[in-house]
């Protein structure tokens, strides 16, 4: 991440602004489109969960200048994430449906460069998630054999 793609990310991400709720629906909307197994993982109000997103991003975006600061927060929401089932396959749906959602709300301002820097921002967030995940994962298949007696 150059400090360019920080900077690109971050003012895209104000841009929002105020459609935030908008953006966490659409991103859901094309969630379950490219993938309709996934909406089974979410039981909760949707609106609250959009919520948490947009504050998820917000938090990630933020700090992206001391990304430090953000890989153990990514790290631990991808341990969490595990534990609802959602698998290493799940990540690149998930950024296709972001950048997608994105790219529908930033319109011309959703440039080749903007995209660019999110898809290398998704893809160091998500891989400390998804590496966090698996880590979690044989962490606690060791801790529980199948076959203890």
């Amino acid at each position: 991440m150059t400090p360019q793609q920080i900077a690109l990310v971050q003012e895209s991400f104000e841009t929002l602004g105020a459609s935030g709720t908008d953006v966490a629906a659409a991103f859901y909307q094309r969630l379950f489109e490219l993938a309709p197994e996934l909406r089974l993982m979410f039981t909760g109000d949707m609106g609250e969960q959009g919520g948490k997103l947009m504050a998820t991003l917000a938090v990630a975006v933020h700090g992206l200048s001391n990304i430090e600061s953000v890989i153990p927060i990514a790290q631990a929401l991808g341990q969490r994430h595990s534990q609802y089932g959602v698998l290493y396959s799940h990540y690149s749906v998930v950024g296709a449906a972001l950048l997608w959602a994105l790219k529908k709300h930033l319109g011309e301002a959703f440039t080749p460069e903007v995209e660019e820097a999110w898809m290398v921002v998704y893809l160091v967030l998500a891989g400390a998630m998804s590496e966090a995940a698996e880590t979690a994962t044989e962490s606690n298949a060791l801790a529980n054999p199948p076959f203890a007696s």
